[in-house]
Order: structure tokens, then sequence, then C-alpha cells
């Protein structure tokens, strides 16, 4: 009693992420659903998530988009292509959800 302690039973939202996210750099091709697309940068990329560096892009949060990026694995560069929803967008860029990965 009278301590100002917070309890708070689930953990700051950088400790909840299930995958780490990993530095930037990373370009991106954004195909939104209607309109050209567009090469962006990452500033942060994970296996579920990124924030893309970007100008309006005029996208809402719930869109989804197609994403293609390469990612070094050792001495091989690996293509992923895979499907995201955009979870916000602010004046710095585009934070994006990616589809749970099925390997076919």
């Amino acid at each position: 009693m009278g301590n100002n302690i917070r309890n708070d039973a689930r953990p700051p939202l950088a400790d909840r992420r299930i995958h780490p996210r990993h530095a930037g750099g990373v370009r991106v091709y954004v195909k939104p659903p209607r309109g050209a697309g567009k090469l962006c940068v990452a500033c942060n990329l994970s296996a579920d998530g990124a924030f893309l560096e970007t100008d309006d892009l005029g996208l809402t949060p719930g869109a989804w988009v197609e994403l293609a990026f390469t990612v070094p694995d050792g001495r091989v560069t690996r293509l992923h292509r895979r499907r995201a929803v955009v979870t916000h967008v602010s004046k710095g860029g585009t934070g994006l959800r990616m589809q749970a990965f099925r390997p076919s």
C-alpha cells in the first residue's frame, strides 16, 4: 500500500515481440493493391514485421501489400516474397505485419 511501483502483468511492447528486430538498410519493394510499386528501405525488419522509411504511399491501416526483399544468409542471398498488412502510417514511414510464412 502506498508504493508507486506498477505491477503490470504485460511486459513492454519490445519485450513481447516473438522475433527479434534487425537493424535496417534492407531494400524492400512494396506493391500496393492499386498503383505502382515502390522501392523503400526497412529501418528494422523481423520475421513478422517491418517499418519502412518512406514518404506517403497512399496506404491506410488494414490495407494489404505485396513485399519482395533479399536477406543475406551466409554465402547465399535469399529472395523473400511476403504479404503484409499495414498496421500504422506516420510521418516517418509505414509499419507492416507480415502474413505467416508457409513454405511451399
